[in-house]
């Protein structure tokens, strides 16, 4: 949902969008909104998990396209079993689920940087950039390994944004949203009920967050715009929270 919001935004800014995932029916619906509202996009099939599939749709990037302005990196995600339920224990932690948490958020970052960097190169310049949480900077309780791999894209963020400025020069740049707690189809039977009433841990977020609401994706498009554009030109090695609060809050 938010990366949607984030392309369908670009796209009606004039970015010319180039769109992995690895379900080729959602890639194709998002290209053909885009195409419908006048925008520019192409869509390639790729699991940014595996490096050989990352390697064989950047190939194909590379046959049509000299260079490569701004990559957005906005795979990840949570599953079951690497969340401890307040009935369960760490030791309950499922470490096949917890493996591919870590792959899907830290890897599904990783290995995108590293094919689709050399096209940046070529034009001696680029804009990096990742989505964190604030599940980053906040452990919270239940959500250990998708806290673990956001911690780990923090981390990236500002060793990257080292690496390249100071090996490839100041025009590199690499940034990442941390976004608070927006609805999406992932986390709704979390924060709300099925009439629409808040969960417990739904009543937890919202007294933490002093602007009380939930954030909407159009919240990150205003973020998105500034660390895309020349306005944002001396920033790197920066994770901008976007949480109605959320992190300033100390409960008292």
């Amino acid at each position: 949902m938010l990366g949607k919001s984030m392309s369908l935004h670009l796209a009606n800014q004039g970015t010319e969008l180039l769109i992995l995932g690895r379900n080729p029916e959602k890639t194709e619906a998002l290209v053909k909104e885009i195409e419908n509202n006048g925008g520019k996009a192409k869509a390639y099939t790729c699991d940014v998990m595996d490096w050989e599939s990352v390697e064989t749709a950047v190939k194909e990037i590379e046959g049509e396209h000299d260079s490569l302005d701004i990559l957005i990196n906005a795979a990840g995600g949570n599953m079951p079993g690497a969340v401890v339920t307040p009935d369960q224990n760490f030791l309950d932690l499922d470490l096949p689920s917890l493996r591919k948490v870590m792959d899907l958020n830290y890897l599904g970052t990783v290995l995108p940087i590293k094919a689709l960097l050399p096209l940046m190169l070529k034009k001696n310049r680029g804009n990096i950039l990742n989505i964190s949480s604030m599940a980053a900077s906040r452990p919270m309780t239940r959500v250990m390994g998708y806290a673990s791999a956001k911690a780990a894209i923090d981390n990236l963020t500002k060793w990257l944004s080292v690496e390249l400025a100071t090996k490839h020069g100041p025009q590199f740049r690499v940034n990442a949203i941390a976004p608070g707690f927006f609805l999406t189809e992932q986390n709704r039977t979390l924060l709300t009920e099925n009439d629409g009433s808040l969960t417990s841990r739904g009543n937890q977020i919202i007294t933490h967050t002093p602007m009380n609401r939930f954030g909407e994706p159009d919240d990150l498009l205003g973020t998105l715009q500034w660390l895309c554009s020349d306005a944002s030109a001396f920033v790197t090695g920066t994770i901008v929270p976007v949480d109605g609060g959320f992190s300033a809050y100390s409960g008292v």
